[in-house]
């Protein structure tokens, strides 16, 4: 870690000073980090002094509109025209609940509180002969109460509620007399407030003010008839700034100390293609939002190129002595980021072509090299919720908590100066052209109740923890753990089925061939000419598609492959007395030459599969497996499994992942049955003789509560896995019924779905295992919570989501996440429900473009989950026996292969040379310690290489006129094999 962190500072550091358009350089640099790692979760701390605050504005919370001699705003005129629902007139009453809102602060632990001044409550007719002194005290107490807790106030002189008197008779900002207007405001506030103020903020997204207020109309005061208008009125926000800065720089700052700067928001943007143009429209897209204001505060006193290119005569212009009077009027950079801006007030005609996205990181970074690293200060950031979300809002805690992870990323690995971070919002509020439609508060408000009551949210305790921990410390378990699995620990690859070969393709071509040694070597084949017919039976060496296969699977480095056989194929008719004898025979030389290549074939006899076509056609025309003699039908094709192959194979899996979601209570019913006929025809009939292990493997991925710290998320999580994996467990592992939990709750429900064991089935069931095998690949969060953007399952009551700092594989793979720890989790759920039982991960992997043969999420994915795998079995006590990664190919599992393929060629995968070097160290052994000696296998055929007579083939070459004739001829020699490899 120590050395990745060198690498991303130097990186960052690598230009001193910032060049014109040196942000440009950001989508290069971030495309060239290291995949999947970058994206991992960084567990780390911020700087001591990190400020980490919360933040209102004042039209959204304070209500009282008209209270104490309040003047009118834009918003309290704007939010009655139209075709508004709602107004801002109580918002959350903030102004009667300051004891409230003092609490709630308190309760974060935060150490600074951003909010905004009602200019129309201080001077109500904007100016300050207007001057309301009721008003001004509401805010001394505010910052008096906040001092009395130890948090800094970070004031904002404008958030968007300009006095409605300055509007309607001046214009509001599209009139230059403005600028005077604002520094005289700003100056009586920094003569009121500012012995008691660090942080100023004079104006709050300017963006929005200009281009939404003056340009488009959607919020106030509503203006949309001149498309010229917003850079006017963009114009006179920046000199109205400037005039502020230069007021308190040269009266205020020798004696007050403070800072001051202009929150400026954005969105960001991903380029649509590689091309330098669309890195360059990209650039452009944040020139004409954040550049548009921050280029003449922090670069030249004018705006970006871009723009000037683009809107030429439409964009006003500054003298050279404005210039000098904007530049350099920013103390520090004080950025918004969030739901205020991205995705709502960013329309296609300023993306130019290019992909919208939500990443803080890579913002922080643009801005800090196009700016040249300035203290970044997030002044707002968040999401939000639904209207009708109260107190359990996943979206917006997992949203924040990718957020402060990112910014933590932009500290610690791109060496970003980033200072502080304001969550959005500390209440919720009247949210703008949204009114009440969305909550973005840390805190639900009841808005029904007198008192506007105020109860902390999960993002609140969230964000509380994150602030008490000062980030996301690195704690035990998140630290790669050193160590090394036992020696007979099974080493396995899967693959759903194998590649079949029915015609022998070795030997069966009788032709007779030219060989031109002379000339260009080729055989040319004699028409009319054929050898005699091989009078010998096909071998196991006939079939070049076995030789192919065993030896891509020994080159892993296994020992031990998991693949399936096809029911539907081996017993056509579902008449056990009339098998594919072909197939069987190709399944039975399969699983002999893995034998000579030490590896262990492990042989499941059905894998569930959501096409029909799995059962043999009888069984499959006639209600499948909810046909009663489906099992007893399953029990004697597993008879005939183990009698044809069983002499080979020591491993079974009778039914791979039957627990799926699309299988009904009746057909799990009926499997379960299945198996148990199953296992017991085994355990009576052949385990004697044969000595092989039987069981089921299950379908497991992990569920987490979306809230840890909640029971109330934490009785839902246990829910889900009781029906989707006690569902088949508890019956064969436990009591030999359906988990208590799953039969109360259907009964709650009223369901009579699920079915009830008789005694003799009970019995037939229960304790039919030797081993407890899962297929395990990602992690889910479920919450009791409803929220309409994430997956709802009505009949359980939970909502799925994914955290989103989890990696995600690259689209269009899907939404499988890569969460390591779930493995682990997993293990243990297995241990503590079932005690000692042997456990198998008997498939893990994940799916990546089969074009990427340098699979890098393949490589992170199998050593961290194998990791993961380690720690259950030394830290845990899981009993595990063994972990079988998947996939063997992408010709038989698409994406998911160690091997890939080119037409005919096979790749040998990036992943497959990692995970064979875990295999070889047997695990991640601790440097230096003692080498683990194991003891060596036996071969399987002891006495292979005797010669006895057997057909071979051999070859007789005719010598004539230059040109050699090839027949193929059969000689009665070949290598002694022991009789137990047959």
């Amino acid at each position: 870690m120590r050395a990745l962190r060198a690498l991303f500072t130097f990186l960052a550091f690598s230009s001193a000073c910032a060049k014109p358009n040196a942000g440009l350089k950001t989508w290069g640099r971030f495309s060239k980090l290291p995949y999947p790692g970058d994206k991992a979760f960084l567990y780390d701390t911020f700087p001591q002094d990190f400020v980490w605050a919360v933040g209102t504005a004042a039209y959204q919370v304070e209500g009282a509109f008209e209270k104490d001699g309040k003047g009118l705003s834009i918003w309290d005129t704007f939010t009655r025209g139209g075709n508004r629902m709602a107004t801002g007139d109580v918002g959350s009453d903030s102004y009667h609940n300051i004891h409230a809102d003092i609490r709630a602060i308190r309760q974060l632990g935060v150490s600074h509180y951003r909010f905004s001044l009602s200019w129309s409550r201080i001077f109500p007719n904007g100016t300050r002969g207007s001057h309301n002194e009721i008003g001004t005290n509401y805010y001394r107490n505010l910052i008096k109460r906040l001092k009395e807790i130890r948090v800094q106030p970070v004031v904002t002189l404008y958030h968007w509620d300009l006095p409605a008197l300055l509007q309607q008779s001046l214009g509001g900002w599209s009139n230059p007399d403005l600028v005077g207007i604002f520094r005289d405001y700003a100056d009586f506030c920094f003569q009121t407030f500012g012995d008691d103020v660090k942080y100023w903020i004079t104006i709050d997204n300017p963006f929005v003010v200009a281009r939404h207020g003056y340009g488009t109309g959607v919020v106030a005061p509503g203006i949309k008839n001149d498309p010229d208008l917003p850079f006017r009125v963009g114009h006179n926000l920046l000199k109205a700034h400037a005039a502020a800065w230069h007021l308190y720089d040269r009266l205020y700052r020798p004696r007050q100390q403070g800072q001051l700067s202009m929150a400026l928001a954005s969105h960001w943007i991903k380029p649509s293609r590689t091309r330098l143009e669309s890195l360059r429209a990209c650039q452009c897209s944040l020139d004409h939002v954040l550049g548009w204001f921050a280029r003449p505060l922090f670069t030249d006193g004018d705006y970006p190129p871009c723009m000037k290119a683009r809107l030429g005569s439409r964009l006003p212009s500054f003298s050279p002595e404005e210039r000098e009077q904007v530049r350099g009027t920013a103390d520090f950079f004080a950025l918004s980021h969030g739901a205020a801006l991205s995705f709502q007030l960013i329309n296609d005609s300023l993306k130019f072509g290019q992909q919208e996205d939500l990443d803080l990181r890579m913002l922080l970074y643009w801005v800090s090299a196009e700016y040249d690293r300035p203290p970044i200060f997030v002044v707002q950031s968040g999401w939000y919720v639904l209207g009708n979300t109260k107190t359990e809002d996943p979206k917006h805690m997992y949203y924040l908590k990718r957020f402060i992870a990112e910014a933590l990323k932009s500290i610690v690995l791109d060496g970003v100066n980033v200072v502080g971070y304001t969550a959005w919002s500390l209440m919720d509020g009247f949210e703008w052209h949204r009114e009440y439609g969305i909550r973005r508060g840390l805190y639900y408000v009841d808005f029904n109740t007198p008192d506007m009551k105020r109860e902390p949210k999960t993002s609140a305790t969230f964000y509380r923890n994150v602030i008490q921990r000062n980030g996301f410390p690195e704690l035990p378990e998140n630290r790669p753990a050193q160590g090394i699995f036992p020696c007979d620990f099974a080493w396995g690859v899967s693959a759903n089925s194998i590649q079949v070969e029915t015609t022998p393709s070795q030997f069966a071509d009788p032709s007779v061939y030219l060989w031109n040694i002379s000339n260009n070597g080729e055989l040319m084949r004699l028409t009319g000419l054929s050898a005699p017919p091989a009078r010998r039976a096909t071998h196991c060496a006939d079939y070049a598609s076995i030789r192919q296969q065993v030896d891509e699977i020994r080159q892993v480095g296994v020992n031990h492959f998991h693949f399936s056989l096809n029911w539907s194929a081996v017993v056509p008719s579902g008449d056990v007395g009339h098998p594919n004898t072909t197939l069987l025979g190709y399944y039975r030389c399969f699983t002999r030459q893995l034998l000579l290549a030490n590896v262990t074939p492990v042989v499941t006899l059905w894998h569930h599969t959501r096409q029909r076509g799995s059962l043999p056609a009888p069984l499959d025309s006639a209600n499948r497996w909810l046909n009663r003699e489906t099992p007893e039908a399953f029990a004697d094709y597993a008879r005939l499994c183990y009698r044809e192959l069983g002499a080979h194979v020591k491993m079974w899996i009778t039914l791979n992942e039957p627990n799926d979601e699309t299988v009904s209570y009746q057909e799990g019913h009926q499997m379960l049955r299945a198996h148990a006929l199953a296992w017991r025809a085994y355990h009576h009939e052949f385990r004697r003789a044969q000595r092989g292990k039987v069981s089921l493997a299950l379908h497991m991925d992990w569920v987490e509560p979306a809230f840890s710290f909640s029971r109330e998320d934490v009785e839902p999580a246990k829910r889900v896995l009781d029906f989707r994996v006690g569902w088949f467990a508890e019956p064969i592992f436990g009591s030999g019924d359906y988990p208590l939990g799953m039969r109360s709750w259907l009964r709650q429900l009223n369901s009579l779905d699920l079915p009830v064991f008789n005694e003799e089935d009970r019995l037939l069931v229960k304790g039919t295992y030797d081993f407890f095998a899962i297929s395990h690949f990602s992690t889910k969060l479920v919450t009791h919570a409803k929220e309409d953007s994430y997956t709802y399952t009505a009949m359980l009551e939970v909502q799925h989501m994914i955290d989103p700092t989890w990696i995600m594989p690259p689209r269009p793979v899907g939404p499988r996440p890569v969460v390591p720890w779930g493995l682990r989790k997993a293990l243990n759920w297995v241990r503590e429900h079932y005690c000692d039982v042997p456990v198998y991960v008997m498939a893990n992997g994940v799916q990546e473009d089969p074009a990427r043969f340098k699979d890098s999420l393949r490589v992170y994915y199998l050593y961290n989950y194998i990791n993961e795998a380690l720690k259950a079995y030394t830290l845990d006590g899981v009993n595990l026996k063994g972990y079988f990664a998947y996939a063997l190919s992408d010709q038989r599992d698409p994406g998911f292969g160690l091997y890939g393929h080119v037409h005919d060629e096979v790749i040998t995968k990036a992943s497959l040379s990692n995970y064979r070097n875990i295999i070889q160290h047997n695990g991640f052994p601790i440097q230096g310690a003692a080498a683990q000696h194991c003891p060596s296998t036996p071969p399987p055929c002891p006495g292979c290489g005797v010669l006895v007579r057997r057909p071979v083939v051999g070859f007789l070459t005719l010598v004539g006129s230059g040109v050699l004739i090839t027949l193929g001829l059969i000689i009665y020699y070949t290598a002694k094999r022991h009789k137990e490899c047959y």
